[in-house]
């Protein structure tokens, strides 16, 4: 008989004898229990400790109030988790059963049936357990107990003969920010924080598949499906493409194999980053078959076609550090991000898609997932394939030093496998980095001497450091990833901010502002090649400031509870020193809530557009941070409940694909047109000097060609020329027409509490029910619209006698205003 016949009369056959089951066990009746007590109380899988305890009323919700001290007893316990689930004669009769966890936070013992099958000791593995000598048909018992992972980390420090800094967290390979950080609660929880499911199976399994892209030119991509398969036996099995695309044939050996399926697409479409093009994505469905026809698994491969790299050359100021995407030199506009929220396991779907769509709005085309918090969920990758996020992806470890025993590396090293394997086809993956300032710490922050380290000590710690960034981490990716995907840097920053090499090469933290209490211009000067890291703090809006609160109570300043929800030490202190210096401080909580965050917004805008106009020197600006983990004062620019600040409006527009923006010398005022499109735009601008009540005072024009990709200072205004001016009370309109698009900057010659702002009239038009259009008689700085919405913009500047017409996300039947003239002029 042909054989393709036979295959395709087999294929039909095979719909009736598939040879893989999964069953998730997430939903089954979980309990669980200190394991001091007897009693089980419900609990929900995957979730963590702290919210079984709250469900069940034993702690108070550690978000509100000052709960958070109220709970810390919870992470000296153990605890016990348990569930029944019964097993058909029809599953049981599979010759292969496995017990998947695919995250367990953090050392704990799993029992099948009274019979212990496994010991964990890392929240980012997977764990998978062949369970088919344990498991029996009918009814089965499954246990998970854990362990304090405090306790356990205190117990494997006394194994180091010196103090190590953070101890114990740097000893549990767990999210590094439960155990506290400056903006973020201490709560180290326990739990089955992931699914946790049985996969039933025969002949073969599928275990990964790695996509690697051979070549890509605009007419043809080749790639390879690199197949690692799991035989129980030698024999001949077969491959399907979507069905009906091509069919492989492979012989296999019992044990682990790996086989390669090339694969070819014509007229190939690329994944392109935000701002450049369409981020395309490609999907192909791959069936293992047996000798026989049988459907032994279906599995489902989403992936990106693109080409990245990272160019260091060096030049007459020292190394360049930029992205290369698709043969385009690209800047890099985003942000930080952390978890989501302190009990991962309750980040939606919803909240990961509104985070990142709120990134992309913000015309940003890259995140950087910092090393303190968790690999995220598949939702936030997807989020990020969507929507053309570049993500530049930390291994989880973050300020501290890490051990480097045998035990510790051989976890790490399993840690990265599962990791790698699990994101690696994410085109949204740009970059892994090894770890957090820990470059830094060793180097610069003084714990040697802190701790009375001895020069062997020393020695020691950078010998640790070496093994595990420069050897195990980076070994691990290139055995386990496609090379066009293995891009590695060991540490971020490379060079801490103290140093003058930081602004020459490399990727720089820099925290001269805020940490160094240095004034908001000083950004201006401070620019490197890749700003990875800087920040300033600002309230959340006041909803989420409300919500820090179990009941309703005076908002104020030195309540108990907002003082709470301020996680840096000196935090209040330093926005108040570097209020005084900009604003005037006011006495009204809500008007303070609202200088806050225009506070911080203004400083973001001076670092952002300071390495904007420094381009191609800098290339990159990620600034501290996207979002939180809690109700908190913090240096993000979208609150905990999905608000955004002031700040993330100010970076939706100093991120925009043309930028205008004005550095102030001795002697000018020079005016810089950025570009970050790939074609030359012709622009015609005009340059107007507006008194607050609407007089044009003077007038200038430039017509340019401004070209693609650059940053270019196209217009000087002498400051002679407007001395005669009181720009006190005027300010500086630019406006450009550029193939149809319109630009407009409003640039103020004075710090906002310098400026004679008059009380203005503001009026809010309803146009429908879900647009209004603000007007203003003289000029109104930064308008504040207040409503329990999403306005598509919002503390925003407005001409004297001008409108501007804002979408809402809701109808309201009220919005309230605000701005900088009412809070000056009360």
């Amino acid at each position: 008989m042909n054989k393709t016949f036979l295959f395709a009369f087999l294929f039909i056959q095979s719909i009736l004898s598939a040879q893989f089951s999964e069953r998730s066990l997430s939903s089954s009746n979980w309990q669980f229990k200190n394991s001091k007590d007897k009693n089980w109380l419900p609990a929900k899988v995957p979730g963590t400790v702290h919210m079984d305890l709250m469900t069940n009323k034993l702690i108070p919700d550690p978000f509100k109030d000052e709960n958070e001290k109220k709970v810390q007893w919870v992470e000296n316990e153990d605890w016990d988790y348990q569930t029944n689930f019964e097993v058909s004669p029809k599953e049981f009769a599979y010759t292969n059963i496995d017990l998947v966890f695919n995250g367990l936070d953090t050392f704990s013992e799993i029992y099948l049936n009274g019979k212990l099958v496994k010991k964990t000791d890392n929240m980012f593995r997977k764990w998978e357990i062949p369970v088919k000598d344990y498991i029996k048909q009918g009814s089965n018992l499954l246990q998970v107990k854990f362990k304090s992972a405090v306790n356990t980390g205190k117990d494997l420090a006394k194994k180091v003969p010196f103090t190590m800094p953070e101890s114990p967290r740097s000893f549990v390979r767990k999210a590094q920010y439960q155990f506290g950080w400056d903006w973020g609660p201490r709560l180290v929880t326990a739990g089955i924080w992931k699914d946790v499911k049985l996969e039933f199976w025969q002949k073969a399994k599928i275990k990964n598949i790695q996509v690697q892209q051979k070549s890509l030119t605009d007419t043809l991509a080749e790639v390879s499906f690199n197949m690692n398969v799991y035989a129980e036996e030698d024999g001949e099995y077969y491959t399907w493409f979507n069905l009906n695309r091509g069919q492989r044939r492979f012989h296999l050996t019992k044990g682990l194999n790996t086989i390669t399926l090339p694969y070819k697409i014509k007229n190939p479409k690329l994944w392109q980053p935000n701002g450049l093009g369409k981020p395309d994505r490609y999907g192909t469905k791959i069936t293992l078959y047996s000798s026989k026809g049988q459907i032994l698994r279906d599995i489902h491969v989403s992936y990106g076609l693109k080409n990245v790299e990272l160019i260091q050359e060096k030049d007459e100021k020292g190394k360049s550090f930029y992205f290369k995407v698709n043969g385009n030199p690209l800047y890099i506009k985003g942000t930080n991000w952390i978890p989501a929220d302190s009990f991962s396991p309750r980040i939606t779907k919803e909240k990961y898609q509104k985070l990142i769509k709120a990134a992309k709005e913000a015309n940003m085309n890259m995140i950087r997932i910092w090393g303190g918090g968790i690999y995220e969920d598949e939702e936030f990758y997807k989020a990020c394939d969507e929507n053309g996020i570049m993500v530049w992806q930390d291994f989880m470890f973050a300020g501290s030093f890490y051990p480097a025993d045998n035990d510790f590396l051989n976890n790490v090293k399993e840690e990265v496998k599962d990791q790698v394997n699990r994101l690696q086809n994410h085109p949204s993956i740009a970059l892994w980095c090894g770890n957090n300032e820990i470059d830094e710490a060793i180097v610069n922050w003084g714990y040697q001497k802190q701790f009375k380290y001895s020069k062997e000590d020393s020695l020691q710690v950078w010998s640790d450091y070496k093994k595990l960034f420069h050897d195990v981490i980076p070994t691990t990716l290139k055995e386990n990833i496609a090379p066009e995907k293995n891009l590695y840097w060991e540490s971020s920053p490379s060079i801490g901010w103290g140093h003058k090499e930081s602004l020459t090469q490399g990727d720089s933290h820099y925290w001269g502002v805020w940490w160094g209490e240095q004034p908001f211009e000083i950004y201006n000067e401070k620019v490197g090649r890749f700003m990875s890291e800087y920040g300033f703090q600002g309230m959340p809006t006041l909803a989420t400031t409300k919500s820090m609160f179990s009941g309703v109570s005076d908002l104020d300043l030195q309540n108990p509870t907002i003082k709470a929800h301020e996680k840096h030490v000196r935090g209040w202190d330093i926005i108040n020193e570097y209020m005084k210096r900009d604003y005037k401080i006011p006495t009204s909580f809500v008007k303070y809530n609202y200088v806050s965050q225009l506070l911080q917004a203004r400083g973001m805008q001076i670092a952002i557009e300071a390495h904007r106009r420094a381009k191609p020197y800098n290339m990159g600006t990620l600034y501290w941070q996207l979002n939180d983990c809690w109700p908190v004062v913090s240096w993000s620019s979208i609150d905990y409940l999905g608000n955004w600040k002031a700040f993330h409006y100010q970076a939706k527009r100093s991120f925009e694909p043309v930028l205008v923006s004005v550095a102030e010398t001795d002697k000018t005022y020079d005016i810089y047109f950025i570009s970050d499109l790939l074609k030359e735009i012709k622009i015609d601008a005009k340059f107007e000097l507006i008194d607050f009540q609407g007089k044009q005072l003077w007038k200038s024009g430039k017509m340019k060609d401004l070209k693609a990709n650059t940053s270019e200072n196209i217009f000087s205004i002498n400051k002679t020329e407007l001395s005669k001016f009181d720009v006190s009370k005027a300010v500086l309109k630019i406006s450009s027409q550029n193939d149809g698009n319109s630009l407009e900057k409003l640039f103020f010659f004075k710090k906002p509490k310098e400026l004679k702002l008059s009380k203005p009239n503001i009026t809010v038009k309803k146009i429908s029910s879900t647009e209004i259009e603000v007007a203003t008689d003289t000029l109104a700085k930064d308008i504040y619209l207040i409503g329990d919405a999403h306005f598509s913009d919002n503390f925003f500047d407005l001409l004297p006698n001008t409108s501007k017409r804002i979408t809402l996300s809701k109808a309201l039947e009220n919005v309230e205003v605000m701005s900088l003239n009412d809070v000056f002029n009360n």
